[in-house]
């Protein structure tokens, strides 16, 4: 079977690009390693979504999936390896299935960006993570890290603050680079919450479970015994599947046609955080998928 439209990624761009793909008729396969992209690693309640005064990065994720399901659009949770262009795009799976379409929407998204240090991937799984949600609930009573002073470390800290005993947002720079507002109520409401600037995290260190972190401050020694260590310094554009087949700025993200979406390669359109637009936001992916999905039906009517 070739399918109209394959749309890599299962996170908020993609989802809403299967459900505009599905309103105009087009036979569409979704594909992704897991639902939800970093919606699911959102510490606090969304606020800024429209329709919601406020809601979890967990329950918007259902609310979009059982959208999904109840349209009876064709997913797979696998993830992409490769996409070669011919006749047709032809893509290889991890699992080793291979699909064809005309069309490829890339929704792939971002991963967490890494400290590479020495014990960061030692102790992942054993005291170090990317995803507060995800992991956050195992650290009750203990002490935590949060390397980074951009919302995202502020707003893990505030999440931390139900369930750790004492939490350090470190940042290597001179100042945080959170809102000021994220930055006010951390140091009106949570007392469990002290913050470190110009810290360097030099190691990661433990047993068989992380024990604590060697830092430079100031130049100088600084050792802060922990039991959990969680990054959030950014994240990095998902494209390593893609080949030639897309050009990428400096940031590596791709580069497209801003009202289209499309690539350099005729019939290839990236949306959301993948792309270069510069407001990364869950609405702006939602409305990137839908316009991708649009100009992918215009794309393969005109051909």
């Amino acid at each position: 079977m070739i399918y109209d439209v394959i749309i890599i990624g299962l996170g908020p761009a993609g989802i809403s690009a299967g459900i505009y793909a599905h309103r105009q008729n087009l036979e569409c396969l979704l594909i992704g390693k897991s639902f939800g992209g970093q919606m699911v690693s959102k510490a606090v309640d969304i606020e800024n979504y429209p329709g919601f005064n406020k809601i979890s990065g967990f329950d918007l994720v259902e609310k979009m999936i059982d959208q999904l399901k109840e349209k009876g659009i064709e997913y797979l949770e696998d993830k992409v390896v490769s996409i070669v262009k011919n006749e047709y795009f032809e893509i290889e799976l991890d699992s080793g299935k291979k699909f064809q379409s005309k069309v490829v929407i890339v929704c792939t998204g971002a991963e967490p960006r890494r400290l590479s240090i020495e014990g960061e991937k030692e102790f992942l799984g054993k005291g170090v993570s990317y995803c507060t949600t995800c992991d956050g609930p195992l650290f009750r009573n203990k002490d935590v890290a949060i390397i980074g002073g951009g919302d995202a470390g502020f707003e893990a800290a505030r999440f931390f603050s139900k369930y750790a005993n004492k939490i350090y947002v470190i940042e290597r720079g001179k100042d945080f680079i959170a809102s000021s507002k994220n930055q006010e109520i951390v140091r009106s409401f949570y007392p469990k919450i002290e913050t470190l600037l110009e810290t360097d995290v030099i190691r990661i260190i433990g047993d068989s479970f992380v024990k604590g972190i060697e830092c430079s401050k100031n130049n100088e020694a600084l050792s802060l015994k922990v039991e959990g260590v969680f990054v959030q310094i950014g994240y990095v554009p998902t494209t390593g599947f893609l080949g030639d087949l897309v050009d990428m700025n400096d940031r590596g993200e791709i580069i497209v046609d801003r009202e289209t979406l499309e690539t350099k390669t005729p019939g290839l359109f990236a949306a959301g955080d993948v792309n270069d637009g510069r407001v990364k936001q869950i609405v702006v992916a939602c409305s990137d998928g839908a316009r991708a999905s649009v100009y992918a039906y215009k794309y393969l009517n005109n051909k």
